[in-house]
Formats: C-alpha cells, sequence, structure tokens
C-alpha cells in the first residue's frame, strides 16, 4: 500500500508528488528522492494518505528513497555551499573575461564528479576558456548549459498577474508551444502586457481554456460578461 505525498525540493523549489511505503513520512519531514543529478532533498508539505485506490497511474509517480537522516541534511547543505560559491566565481570569471552570458544555475551532482551550469544567451558563445577556469578550480567535469527563457522563469520562479506562483514553476513538466491565436479564439484582449508571462512570451494559462471558448467567451462579444467597451478602451490609454 501506498501513500502519495508532496514535496518541495530544497534546490529547485519545485512542488512534485512522490509514493512511499513508509508509514512515519508526515509533513515537515526531510527525504531523500532520486533525480537525474543523483540524489535531492524536500521537505513533505502535504499527505494524502493511501491513494492506491483513487489514482490510477500511481506505479508512474516516482518513489521516495528514504527519510532523510542527520548526516543527509549536512551533506546537501555543504552541497548547496558548493554550489554557491561555485555560482559567484563563475559569475566573476564572467565579468573579467566580458563573456556575455546571464548565469542562471549552478547545480553538482551528488551521484558523480560533474556540475552543471545554465545560462542564457542572445547567441553562441565561445566559453572554453571559462570551462577551464571552472574545472581547474573546482576538479569537477564542466558543463555549460544553454537554456531558453522561458526555461529561466521556470527555473527562477515568481508570481503571475493572477498573483500565483508562476504555472511553469508549480507544475507544467512540460512547456508546450503557445501561439497567438489561442488568444484571439478566447476573445482576449489583444494587449502584449495582458496576455505576456513573466519571461516575455505567451502565457501558459493561454492553453488551459482554449477547448471550452476561454475564460470570457460568448457567442457575441459584446455580451461578455462585465465588459465596458469604453472603459476597455481607456485602460489602453
Amino acid at each position: 500500500m501506498y501513500n502519495v505525498v508532496l514535496v518541495k525540493l530544497d534546490s529547485r523549489k519545485d512542488t512534485l508528488h512522490f509514493k512511499t511505503k513508509d508509514t512515519d513520512i508526515k509533513p515537515n519531514d526531510h527525504v531523500i528522492i532520486h533525480s537525474l543529478t543523483g540524489e535531492e532533498l524536500g521537505v513533505v508539505i502535504r499527505h494524502f494518505g493511501d491513494a492506491s485506490q483513487q489514482i490510477r497511474n500511481i506505479p508512474c509517480i516516482p518513489e521516495i528513497r528514504r527519510k532523510a537522516s542527520r548526516e543527509d541534511l549536512e551533506v546537501f547543505t555543504r552541497k548547496a555551499e558548493d554550489e554557491q560559491r561555485a555560482y559567484e566565481y563563475c559569475l566573476s570569471r564572467v565579468k573579467e573575461r566580458e563573456i556575455p552570458l546571464k548565469l542562471i544555475r549552478v547545480t553538482f551532482f551528488s551521484s558523480e564528479k560533474k556540475a552543471i551550469f545554465y545560462f542564457t544567451s542572445e547567441g553562441r558563445i565561445d566559453f572554453r576558456d571559462l570551462v577551464k577556469d571552472l574545472a581547474k578550480r573546482f576538479h569537477l567535469r564542466i558543463e555549460m548549459r544553454q537554456i531558453g527563457i522561458r526555461d529561466e522563469a521556470k527555473m527562477i520562479g515568481g508570481l503571475g498577474i493572477c498573483g500565483r506562483q508562476l504555472c511553469c514553476k508549480a507544475f507544467l513538466n512540460n512547456l508546450e508551444p503557445i501561439t497567438l491565436q489561442m488568444a484571439k479564439k478566447q476573445n482576449l484582449n489583444m494587449n502584449p502586457v495582458k496576455i505576456s508571462g513573466q519571461c516575455g512570451r505567451l502565457m501558459c494559462c493561454l492553453s488551459y481554456e482554449e477547448d471550452v471558448g476561454g475564460r470570457i467567451f460568448i457567442e457575441d462579444q459584446d455580451e461578455r460578461v462585465g465588459y465596458d467597451e469604453e472603459e476597455d478602451l481607456a485602460s489602453e490609454d
């Protein structure tokens, strides 16, 4: 019998569902989960109890490895400190070498001697000398990984215009393409400020109600709930 819990990962601040057979795990407990970088530390923020009967795809939910020990907490504290030092050192080398990139995050692997430096840049850049500096300083295999502006928002997080945490940070695993046609189909105000997210791209939530006609769409646009054309035009001015 599996229990399902909601875990907030310390390194990425993401919240994900996990399953466990350990009946002693409860909210505020630290746990160890498996990730692409080896192991990660997280804290249980919600316990859903036995969900084996309610969730059909429970085999697809990842399983918690174990409850974190005091030694685990010390190891991940040192890892976070090492990542912060690497971030600061990389920033200093980027500034000194005048490399046109924006450093977003540094992640150290717990399963091998490797580190990933995530960055954004407008184009292709030559960072071979920077990689040599980092490898010499930290004695690790260095990977420089360029990400897009939407991935940057997902990593950093923030609040949307709705006042809630960004969807890409809170629960979206895959960033699907969002088109202007989705907004037009819902008869939304086409002001770029109102339909663009923190990343500057079209908001992911435009796809949520596309198939049902949109959040304020009625067959005749003049019958939109609470719609005042003069007020709408005044707000644009």
